[in-house]
C-alpha cells in the first residue's frame, strides 16, 4: 500500500491527487539530478576529448560474419590500417573484425556486439589528395557484401562530402569508395572515385630493401 512508504501522514485524509503531485516532483527531481551529473564538469572519469578535422566510417550489415577493412592514405603516403592505427595526422579508431572477435563487455561478460563499422579521423591539415579504400579481408557467406562510405568535414560545421556504397565480392577484393583533395586551408577542392590500389602500395614497399617502413607500418623484406 502507498501509505507503507510513508508518503502521507497516517492521520490525514488520503488525498490522491495530492500523492500524485508529490511523486511527479520526486521524478523531476530525481531528472534534474542526472542531468547535472552529466554536465557537472568535475566528473573526470570517461571525459573524452576528441577533435579532429574529418572522419570517415565504414560499415556493413549488422551481425554480418565477414571481416572488412578501412585503408585511408594521405598525400605524404601515410596510410592507416589495421596494422598501423596511427600515421601521420590518420588514426583508425575502430578496427572491427566482424563475427571474428567483435564483442563489448557488460557487467564482466562479453556480449556479441551486432554493429560492422571502422572509423578514421584525420586530425590535422595536409593539402592534396586523400584515398579511402575498402578491402574484403575474410568473407564467410560467399556473398558480395555491401560497403557503406561516408566522409564527413567536421570544422567549423559538419559537411558531408562523400556517402556511397562500394560492393565487394570476394577475400582480397579491393574497392576505391571515394579520393578528395583538401586545399591548404583544409577546403575540398576534388572529390572523385578514381581507382587506386593501397594493396599495391604495400606489395611495392615490401620491394625497397629496409625493415618497416614509417608510413604504412609494413615490414619488409630487406635485399641480400
Amino acid at each position: 500500500m502507498m501509505d507503507d512508504f510513508g508518503l502521507y501522514p497516517r492521520d490525514e485524509n488520503f488525498d490522491p491527487l495530492g500523492v500524485m503531485l508529490f511523486k511527479a516532483l520526486q521524478v523531476i527531481a530525481f531528472l534534474f539530478f542526472l542531468a547535472l551529473l552529466a554536465v557537472s564538469p568535475d566528473s573526470k572519469d570517461g571525459k573524452v576529448d576528441f577533435k579532429a578535422e574529418f572522419m570517415i566510417t565504414m560499415d556493413w550489415p549488422d551481425n554480418h560474419p565477414d571481416d572488412l577493412d578501412l585503408f585511408v592514405q594521405d598525400p605524404a603516403g601515410h596510410i592507416a590500417w589495421y596494422r598501423h592505427r596511427e600515421a601521420g595526422f590518420l588514426t583508425l579508431d575502430r578496427d572491427d573484425r566482424g563475427g571474428a572477435n567483435d564483442f563489448i563487455i557488460v557487467n564482466g561478460k562479453k556480449i556479441p556486439s551486432p554493429i560492422r563499422e571502422e572509423i578514421v579521423t584525420v586530425r590535422g591539415i595536409l593539402a592534396g589528395e586523400y584515398t579511402v579504400n575498402v578491402s574484403h579481408f575474410r568473407a564467410t557467406t560467399g556473398e558480395a557484401v555491401d560497403a557503406h562510405v561516408r566522409v564527413q568535414k567536421l570544422n567549423p560545421t559538419v559537411q558531408v562530402i562523400f556517402d556511397n556504397k562500394v560492393t565487394l565480392n570476394r577475400t582480397g577484393d579491393e574497392k576505391t569508395a571515394v579520393r578528395f583533395r583538401l586545399d591548404a586551408e583544409g577546403k575540398v577542392i576534388n572529390v572523385d572515385q578514381r581507382p587506386k590500389s593501397l594493396l599495391e602500395t604495400f606489395r611495392n614497399v615490401r620491394a625497397n630493401g629496409a625493415d618497416i617502413d614509417p608510413k604504412t607500418g609494413v615490414r619488409m623484406i630487406r635485399r641480400e
